[in-house]
């Protein structure tokens, strides 16, 4: 392969502390769903429906922040390192006042907009207390998530990894302490499970002010000049972000669908699905690293003048995203029953949720290509066609699972076989689009 295509030690010394920081992320939700599994079913389902609503409006912040990278990416690779700052700074002052605005919006209304979807009143109740507490860590995660993006962006990760560290053993110690009323910590149940999230993604940000600011290396990108807002910075920012935001917004949005439509088949279903998400997202950590680490090198490719490399780079990507998956996935087939034990002692629990295991262990390793494939769309800039093709799949996958588990009441586990169809779709689309071409010499 030519000289300028990354190597495997290139890509992976990107992509490890990014692989870190999400195993720390996870250990946030490992930790929710594994303490609050040991409370009761319905504060584990409520917990799933709570939390992936607020994953639906984090994701219009992670979607805005990942449009922030692959122009950052990009800049690197032209080499404009002052124009950085700039989109920092104004991404900031963006994503600051959108954040609040969202906070604000979900205390106000939050339960009134919940209260149609949920069929059961326990489940409900315990899903808005939940998210009252957790919406304050909206701003702190978003922040943060800006700052993964610069770090991303110019290919310096290693501050990623030391802040999600952070965070998830705080989280760990926190929701110990306030879930159960343990080291001396009132007992507050699933509403210290949200506070305990919110606290520790504010100590994550406060890490990457401290060391963002003291490091002389990182002066050239003028990071924090905070001089007043440039709207057409916001404006250029927005055109290749807003697609993107929309796309996981809805992507989200149609996850938090899919459990919706799981919680009409019964409080069991519910606990098993909220049980499989978790492991699900546990075991896609490395892929997910890959696609980011994906996106940056490609934009940083196309910023540097090597259009021509990224097919072979994403190509890379891919294959070794996959042998990664293929053996995490035969590991796990043998461990069922100890990975599910991790977020429930009911035996019964345990039992109906290992076929559903199974079925998301094929998942994960269709997955792994797909969001590499997926990733290398979004850093050629062409966000817009990224969100056709997610709309596109979106639609099939909400259709199959309304199907499956609404009109013919098939078991949960078969249900999951959604997945299947969206890694599939997604995938093949985002392939073509790489091999048509027409995202070559787009500039953003």
């Amino acid at each position: 392969m030519p000289s300028n295509t990354p190597s495997i030690r290139k890509i992976w010394i990107i992509s490890w502390p990014i692989m870190i920081s999400l195993v720390a992320q996870n250990i946030v939700n490992v930790t929710d769903t594994a303490f609050l599994g040991h409370v009761g079913a319905i504060e584990l389902g409520a917990s799933a429906i709570g939390g992936l609503f607020y994953i639906t409006l984090f994701m219009v912040a992670y979607g805005f922040t990942t449009g922030v990278q692959i122009l950052i990416a990009r800049r690197h690779g032209e080499k404009e390192y002052a124009a950085i700052g700039s989109i920092f700074d104004n991404s900031f002052y963006f994503l600051g006042v959108l954040t609040l605005v969202i906070t604000l919006l979900i205390v106000l209304f939050g339960a009134h907009i919940l209260k149609p979807f949920i069929a059961s009143e326990a489940v409900f109740h315990a899903s808005t207390v939940f998210l009252k507490y957790r919406i304050f860590g909206l701003f702190f995660a978003s922040s943060a998530l800006l700052f993964r993006s610069f770090y991303t962006g110019i290919a310096f990760t290693k501050y990623i990894s030391i802040s999600a560290a952070i965070m998830a053993c705080l989280n760990v110690v926190l929701a110990y302490g306030l879930i159960f009323g343990n080291l001396g910590f009132p007992k507050m149940g699933i509403a210290g499970a949200g506070l305990a999230s919110s606290i520790s993604e504010a100590c994550a940000l406060l890490f990457f002010f401290a060391i963002t600011a003291r490091r002389a290396h990182l002066a050239k990108y003028k990071l924090f000049t905070f001089v007043k807002p440039d709207f057409t910075i916001i404006k250029s920012t927005l055109d290749v972000s807003l697609y993107v935001m929309i796309q996981f917004v809805l992507s989200h949005a149609v996850w938090l669908g899919f459990f919706l439509l799981i919680e009409k088949m019964g409080e069991n279903s519910l606990a098993v699905s909220n049980i499989i998400r978790s492991i699900y997202m546990l075991l896609m950590i490395p892929a997910w690293a890959m696609s980011s680490a994906t996106s940056s090198i490609v934009s940083n490719a196309i910023g540097e003048g090597f259009s021509k490399q990224v097919i072979p780079i994403v190509n890379k990507v891919l294959v070794f995203s996959m042998g990664i998956m293929l053996v995490i996935a035969i590991l796990a087939a043998f461990v069922p029953h100890f990975m599910i034990s991790i977020y429930t002692s009911d035996t019964r629990l345990q039992e109906a949720s290992v076929a559903s295991y199974y079925i998301i262990l094929g998942a994960v390793f269709l997955f792994s290509a797909t969001i590499v494939l997926f990733s290398g769309v979004l850093g050629t800039g062409n966000t817009r066609s990224g969100l056709a093709i997610e709309l596109f799949t979106l639609s099939l996958y909400l259709i199959l699972a309304w199907l499956l588990a609404v009109k013919l009441h098939v078991p949960i586990e078969v249900v999951w076989l959604c997945e299947y169809m969206y890694a599939i779709v997604l995938g093949t689309l985002s392939w073509i689009y790489l091999r048509m071409g027409k995202w070559e010499g787009r500039v953003i």
